[in-house]
């Protein structure tokens, strides 16, 4: 377990491989975890020294700054993640939420981002699952959290639906959902809820990857058609036998499209 202090706290990351860096960045109510049997994949196969963060308020990393929790603040921290480290310029890869994060990174810190991948991501609010966007109202969000028996059930049923394997998936949210806050649970939906990068996608500079779930309910897959239109020279890549989660549920295809685009 490694961890960095930056403004807002405590950054924790894992690390795995050696060679050019690799940042991995998780989505809504994840954590680093989510990545562990890609980022071992990889390291097994190529030159990689890959970077997992846990966003603040989720996994291991700070949890007391709730102004933090927003998208914003999450690519103010990769920003610092990445000074800290000495990281001058790295492909930068993240699922839902953290590929939200990514491509504003790349949108406002384009030194930062040699490539760019995102997988499932929302460029616009209006993508999300209904449930995620009501999850952002405090009203809403406090009431959940006041009943976490009724959360884990409810996240049990659905995880079927968001992976192939809802059970092991169900596992990995279990544990990160208990190292969590409800302001976090909160805030951070609720920002996700309200961005909208499509007019500013076409300023984007760096080599794009796009994958994306035909069968995701969570983010609707036409935002992959949404960047494939405004981001030039964008590769889109459809994984028909996947929800929410491609790196889980067609693991091999995912790395290979992966470490194709990346060492193109």
């Amino acid at each position: 377990m490694s961890s960095i202090v930056t403004d807002k706290g405590i950054v924790h990351y894992e690390v795995d491989g050696h060679g050019k860096p690799l940042v991995f960045l998780h989505g809504w109510l994840g954590s680093w975890d989510v990545w562990r049997e890609t980022m071992q994949t990889i390291s097994s196969l190529r030159q990689y020294k890959i970077y997992a963060l846990d966003f603040w308020g989720f996994g291991d990393s700070a949890k007391k700054s709730a102004p933090s929790f927003t998208i914003s603040s999450y690519v103010s921290m990769v920003d610092q993640f990445m000074e800290i480290m000495g990281i001058a310029q790295a492909p930068v890869i993240g699922h839902s939420m953290g590929g939200t994060v990514a491509m504003k990174l790349a949108l406002e810190h384009p030194s930062r981002v040699e490539k760019v991948v995102v997988i499932g991501s929302p460029m616009v609010g209006s993508s999300l699952n209904i449930l995620l966007k009501l999850a952002g109202h405090k009203l809403i969000a406090d009431l959940i959290w006041s009943n976490l028996g009724l959360l884990r059930l409810g996240l049990r049923v659905f995880s079927s639906q968001w992976a192939k394997d809802g059970q092991k998936l169900y596992g990995m949210i279990k544990k990160d959902l208990s190292r969590t806050t409800v302001e976090a649970f909160r805030r951070s939906v609720a920002s996700l809820r309200e961005i909208n990068l499509k007019l500013y996608l076409s300023q984007i500079e760096v080599p794009t990857l796009a994958i994306y779930g035909r069968k995701d309910n969570v983010v609707h897959p036409s935002q992959a058609t949404m960047i494939g239109e405004q981001v030039k020279g964008t590769r889109v890549e459809w994984m028909n036998g996947s929800k929410h989660f491609p790196m889980l549920d067609e693991p091999e295809r995912f790395t290979r499209v992966l470490l194709d685009f990346l060492t193109l």
